[in-house]
């Protein structure tokens, strides 16, 4: 929702509010908020986004009560930035109260701390809680708080992990980098964390991925996210989104070797229904994770795009809630 701030804190074009965000295919949204007088409001960092928290969980219930995506699923990232001025538990109580007052009140929320399959939560928002308090303003406390994470240091180059119940959580959010100079740095590290992990753990894991990042005066968002200039003939620097989105088309392609991303469980089945001969698997890309992207219609929804397709590759039978 950071539609303003210009240069500092304006993450996304006005041109792409939260209804046409949805529409394009984004499904995990990342609020951040500040309790003005007793509501809530948009915020980033310092700057006011201005549209009130009511307004966005209004365009949320439109889209998840919607015959043609009710049965979509939202993952909502949110996180307090005012906690120098607004205690902890009173910002705990105030979004728990909005959520009631919302249209889909909090019947709309998947609130359990764990990682749920799909097929549970369709026409549900799964909450990511990123803001402090004891929770004794939710029913059962921390456990009922959607998605807690246990840790989450600031601004870490390599990353970090944390357990949600059964599942393996892996960050990636180093948005404090010195320069546009980092911008290449900054991709390498974030598509580490989009490959399946290197070893062979059988427990389940998740990736969330920022690929955004911001510092003042030589990496503004935009800068980070859409590059400058003219890369292709020599004069500028290439934007993450760009680079991205070659990383993705590179490994679905194969120009990647897909060795270390290989699904080999998934048993090809000829057009009659019969199987190849045993051992005769299909090998493919199997790229997964929650990615939260800035300026995400720059390069024309390309990313976006390429993520959503990512969805449909490497799919093992049974394991993803269709």
């Amino acid at each position: 929702m950071a539609f303003y701030g210009w240069i500092i804190s304006q993450c996304q074009s006005a041109e792409t509010p939260l209804h046409v965000q949805l529409q394009n295919g984004i499904r995990v949204i990342d609020i951040r908020l500040a309790n003005i007088e007793g509501r809530l409001i948009a915020y980033h960092g310092k700057y006011p986004e201005k549209t009130p928290f009511q307004t966005i969980l209004s365009a949320i219930y439109a889209f998840l009560t919607s015959p043609v995506s009710c049965r979509e699923t939202i993952v909502m990232s949110l996180k307090q930035e005012d906690y120098a001025v607004t205690p902890p538990p009173v910002f705990s109580r105030l979004v728990r109260e909005e959520f009631a007052q919302s249209a889909g009140g909090l019947d709309i929320l998947f609130l359990e701390n764990r990682i749920p399959k799909l097929g549970e939560v369709r026409g549900k928002v799964v909450l990511l809680s990123r803001f402090g308090g004891d929770g004794a303003e939710w029913e059962n406390g921390l456990e009922g708080l959607g998605i807690h994470p246990t840790t989450w240091p600031d601004s870490e180059r390599d990353g970090f992990t944390w357990e949600c119940k059964d599942v393996h959580v892996r960050t990636h959010d180093w948005y404090a980098i010195p320069s546009f100079l980092y911008i290449p740095e900054k991709v390498s590290l974030a598509t580490k964390f989009l490959q399946p992990p290197s070893n062979n753990d059988i427990q389940p894991t998740l990736s969330i991925v920022y690929t955004s990042a911001s510092s003042f005066p030589f990496a503004a968002p935009k800068t980070i996210a859409q590059g400058f200039g003219w890369p292709k003939w020599g004069f500028g620097v290439e934007g993450v989104n760009s680079r991205m989105g070659k990383w993705i088309l590179d490994v679905l392609s194969g120009s990647i070797s897909t060795m270390e991303f290989a699904n080999r469980d998934m048993k090809v089945e000829e057009k009659d229904g019969s199987s190849l001969g045993d051992g005769d698997y299909v090998t493919e890309p199997r790229l997964r994770g929650w990615v939260l992207v800035d300026f995400y219609d720059q390069p024309e929804h390309s990313l976006v795009d390429l993520l959503v397709e990512c969805n449909f590759r490497g799919r093992r039978p049974g394991e993803e809630g269709w």
